[in-house]
């Protein structure tokens, strides 16, 4: 009983502390938070040969019948079948630290169970060999799918994909999004 009282006294505390530990953490600019594409241009700088994801966000949803569809611009129906090059943030799809089948994203994870962004600004990926869990930026290339009606609301896929390399931070990334001294990766780290 004691242990249940004890339980109940700390679930009721933590609730309390909650709203006053949420505004304190929470600081949105008063112009509301950028779009992920937008974003993620602060973070990785766009490269010549790698597809950005400002491209990638320019599409939009339209009703059809009873149902809504993405239209997608021409840029990005141009680049359906063909081998791109896409940087940004894995999130791994599967157990371990290799992975076949995972995701790509504009911005870093902020949540193990929460997509950082809407589907424009991820990337599924297939691998022809695993490829080694990381959370610094890597840029993958392989043959890119636009998805015009994918059960899983995915917009895109990168089919045959292998890591290129590690991509770098921009050097004005925003605070909290710094590589560590010393690296010449992008390991992300809380300052």
């Amino acid at each position: 009983m004691k242990r249940l009282a004890f339980r109940f006294v700390l679930a009721a505390a933590v609730a309390a502390a909650m709203p006053l530990f949420a505004q304190a953490v929470t600081t949105v600019p008063p112009g509301g938070l950028p779009s992920a594409s937008d974003f993620s241009a602060q973070i990785l700088p766009e490269r010549a040969g790698v597809v950005s994801w400002r491209t990638l966000a320019q599409v939009a949803s339209v009703k059809q019948g009873n149902r809504m569809v993405p239209e997608f611009s021409k840029d990005i129906l141009a680049l359906d079948a063909k081998d791109t090059r896409v940087q940004g943030f894995m999130i791994p799809l599967d157990v371990g630290d290799k992975q076949k089948r995972f995701l790509i994203t504009a911005v870093p994870p902020h949540c193990s169970f929460c997509l950082p962004a809407g589907p424009d600004s991820v990337v599924e990926v297939v691998a022809k060999a695993p490829v080694k869990y990381t959370f610094e930026p890597i840029v993958v290339a392989g043959r890119f799918s636009v998805l015009k009606d994918d059960s899983a609301g995915l917009l895109y896929r990168l089919s045959e994909a292998s890591q290129v390399e590690v991509a770098q931070l921009a050097p004005g990334a925003p605070m909290g999004l710094v590589p560590p001294s010393g690296s010449s990766g992008g390991t992300l780290r809380v300052k």
